[in-house]
């Protein structure tokens, strides 16, 4: 499986759950790094598929835009 296609093995749901938990570790007052991080860790994901998770989130307007 290629590196983009690691993204679409995550469901959709899950890729919304993971964009809302980065927007509300930023609420909180974590920077952007800290916050790719933190859900990076939390998930058992790559910090490269937060940041691709954290695009199609921006770019979709996923909740909680």
């Amino acid at each position: 499986m290629s590196e983009p296609d690691a993204e679409l093995s995550i469901a959709e749901e899950q890729r919304k759950a993971i964009f809302l938990a980065l927007v509300e570790a930023q609420d909180r007052g974590a920077n952007v790094p800290e916050s790719r991080r933190e859900v990076a860790g939390r998930f058992g994901i790559t910090e490269q598929q937060v940041q691709r998770i954290e695009r199609e989130g921006l770019a979709q307007n996923w909740p909680p835009l």
